[in-house]
């Protein structure tokens, strides 16, 4: 199967990879474990992924303790998007400068925002965002325009919006990647995590992949596991074994990208260690698989008695009024915005009450998502035992989101609800995953250089999360498709034979 570039992996890194650089002509294989996802009434039952978790694979991690556990990892077309909530948010500008967090300081960015500036813009296009600019005290500089209106509030998340303006909160549109009639067509539905299968939502499936596929020099390799890479007696990638329906094969190109995830790129690297390279591949710093993040967050519900909650859709505010500050020496405390709607059935998948009073619940909340900042930390890291994967995730920053919660929970019962109720997520699923292959200049100090390439393989770039050098407190997805539009302008045009 010839092909000038190999993709391992089609969530949001490789899909808009291969996007970006369909139009080139090169020959792009894009290989991915998993199948395309296909609509069921699971798809649309909260408590079969929520509860069941239906669409969860069968497979375990290990945690720092030597304990497994279940993954919130995901592998259909399109990776983990396929469960995102589709937040399209920008770090902000000062994400990319040194911070000083209640829990430590960051190391900042290898390049300032403004070098990203423009494939922000980019990505914000390609993948359809609705937004509006002016109401956010912490939003970055942009060279445009949102390339469509935000999605309305409902009439109670109109209220919450009036009711945090008066007690002096700035509320703004949470910027988001939804048509929303036709995220509504299969069915009334939601709540986050809804795989929706008729292009509402912008995925990388519905968006990457669609618009790559567009062009005949695309393949798509689905069922396909990538088991390894070969590295060349030069340091160049030569091969990616695989397994799939064919049995193993080993698959031959002049360039590579890895985009599978903080941790499974992470894992894939270590497994695939040789003789040159006892350590694993792409590890000449000791760096790979070191300094996994994966953000600090809570529900919080805000409950009134005598209001019911409507809300088909209430995902459309976010708050960052505390967001570069509020701590108690003025540090940032994180991110709000609102959480997809908690169903009375997802609420007991979660805290185990009774579906009668979960309902009950859940009809007179409004439900919040608390966000914060995790730090970098070598310690935190991925590891392999055999071939297992062992996830040693060494949560930072935590006083700072207990802080960013009390302040919300603070903030809500001035605004109209006298309970207010929360719950941390579980720090087992790494659904903000990243930092396992950072970035930088110093080869003796991070894994790829400022292009997503390896400083140890020329021919090897990495376009998934896994290069974030840090966390920020926003949802990564626009992140990562940015760097992979600003890679793919750097490979477009060069020969890599």
């Amino acid at each position: 199967m010839d092909a000038d570039l190999i993709i391992i992996g089609s969530g949001m890194g490789g899909a808009t990879l291969a996007a970006a650089l369909a139009p080139s002509g090169k020959r792009i294989l894009i290989v991915e474990t998993g199948e395309r996802m296909q609509d069921s009434p699971d798809a649309v039952d909260g408590y079969a992924i929520h509860g069941r978790g239906v669409f969860r694979p069968k497979e375990t991690w290990l945690d720092g303790q030597g304990q497994p556990f279940s993954p919130g990892n995901f592998y259909y077309v399109g990776g983990n998007s396929k469960f995102y909530g589709a937040v399209l948010l920008r770090y902000r500008e000062s994400d990319f400068s040194p911070i000083r967090h209640m829990g430590g300081t960051t190391p900042g960015w290898p390049i300032p925002y403004a070098e990203l500036e423009p494939w922000y813009q980019a990505a914000e296009e390609m993948y359809q965002v609705r937004g509006q600019l002016g109401d956010d005290p912490s939003e970055p500089a942009h060279s445009g325009t949102y390339p469509f209106p935000p999605v309305p509030d409902e009439p109670e998340v109109a209220d919450l919006r009036r009711r945090l303006k008066g007690i002096g909160l700035n509320p703004s549109y949470l910027p988001l990647g939804v048509d929303l009639d036709r995220w509504l067509e299969r069915a009334k539905i939601g709540w986050d995590g809804y795989p929706n299968t008729v292009g509402g939502k912008m995925d990388a499936e519905t968006i990457g992949i669609a618009e790559a596929l567009r062009h005949s020099n695309v393949t798509l390799l689905t069922g396909t596991q990538a088991i390894r890479l070969e590295c060349g007696t030069d340091g160049r990638i030569v091969a990616v074994h695989v397994v799939g329906p064919e049995g193993e094969q080993r698959l031959e190109a002049p360039l590579f990208a890895l985009a599978t995830g903080a941790v499974n790129s992470a894992a894939l690297l270590l497994r695939s260690a040789d003789e040159a390279h006892p350590n694993g591949l792409a590890n000449g710093s000791d760096q790979l698989g070191r300094n996994f993040m994966n953000h600090n967050c809570s529900a919080v519900l805000a409950i009134h008695p005598f209001r019911r909650n409507g809300t088909v859709y209430q995902k459309t505010l976010m708050v960052n009024d505390f967001y570069e500050t509020g701590g108690p020496d003025g540090e940032p405390l994180g991110n709000i915005q609102m959480l997809g709607r908690v169903t009375g059935p997802i609420l007991k998948a979660g805290s185990g009450l009774p579906l009668p009073v979960a309902n009950a619940i859940s009809s007179r909340a409004l439900d919040l998502y608390a966000m914060s900042e995790d730090l970098p930390d070598p310690e935190s890291r991925v590891s392999l035992k055999g071939d297992q994967i062992v996830l040693d995730w060494k949560r930072s920053n935590w006083a700072a989101h207990e802080a960013l919660v009390a302040r919300l929970k603070k903030e809500l019962r001035r605004a109209g609800y006298p309970i207010v109720l929360s719950k941390p997520f579980d720090r087992r699923t790494p659904s903000h995953q990243c930092g396992t292959a950072k970035m930088g200049h110093d080869p003796a100090a991070s894994v790829t250089d400022i292009h997503n390439r390896s400083h140890d393989h020329p021919n090897l770039f990495i376009t998934d999360a896994s290069v974030l050098p840090t966390s920020a407190a926003v949802n990564p997805a626009l992140t990562i498709a940015a760097l992979s539009l600003r890679a793919a302008d750097h490979i477009r045009g060069k020969d890599w034979a």
